[in-house]
């Protein structure tokens, strides 16, 4: 059996400081990086709010400093604010995997004013951008394919505006006789009803499809 004596002490370290954790991040960066509206911990997430003049400046460090390490861009998305003069957020979600935390960056604009793409920092933001224009009819300057790419061919409107109609504007349907897809105004074939989401087949005790077996159980109870 060991001497008592002769066992070192258990030693406990002190915690670590995580320099890059999120509220160090929030602090550095509304302190000491122009351009910066607000950095804050907002529902336990990082979100940045900036402008568009400092936007691509902002990204730029965010991608290549490697205090933040932001090697992804995860999602660019809009939000609708009719009531604003500049209507639109502009989202992007960005991701570090080598420290392992996300950085939200806010900038916000209207109909006419662009915003700059990020597709020469992260090649995969074309995808977005051109999903956040189909849908919300945001302008991103210097993307070269600044199509439609959820909507069909010659789609007229925002459909994520909420100003845009929940019927849309032209209903398709194939036609039999011209073997094509046609177009037409909005013909509802029935108005908006309130559902009560209950269950179709609360109370039903033979299932469509199953009216044999039912009668074949019922037999089988009588003459047991």
């Amino acid at each position: 059996m060991a001497d008592p004596a002769n066992i070192p002490p258990i030693t406990v370290a002190a915690p670590r400081v995580v320099s890059g954790s999120l509220g160090v991040i929030a602090f550095r960066l509304s302190t000491a990086v122009p351009g910066i509206i607000s950095a804050g911990i907002e529902k336990g997430e990082l979100v940045v709010r900036t402008t568009r003049h400092r936007l691509l400046d902002l990204m730029t460090m965010l991608r290549d400093d490697p205090r933040y390490a932001c090697q992804q861009v995860m999602d660019i998305c809009g939000v609708d604010f009719p009531e604003r003069a500049e209507r639109f957020d502009v989202v992007y979600n960005l991701l570090s995997v080598t420290h392992n935390h996300r950085i939200r960056v806010i900038v916000t604009t209207d109909e006419t004013s662009p915003v700059p793409s990020v597709h020469q920092l992260w090649p995969a933001a074309t995808w977005w951008e051109r999903e956040c224009y189909d849908l919300f009819g945001v302008l991103f300057t210097d993307q070269p394919d600044l199509r439609r790419i959820l909507t069909d061919y010659g789609f007229e409107g925002h459909p994520l505006r909420k100003d845009f109609p929940l019927t849309g504007y032209v209903e398709l349907h194939y036609d039999e006789e011209r073997r094509q897809v046609v177009y037409g105004p909005v013909d509802l074939v029935q108005d908006f009803r309130n559902f009560d989401f209950e269950s179709p087949w609360e109370g039903i005790l033979t299932l469509p499809g199953d009216e044999k077996a039912h009668a074949d159980r019922q037999d089988m109870k009588r003459q047991g």
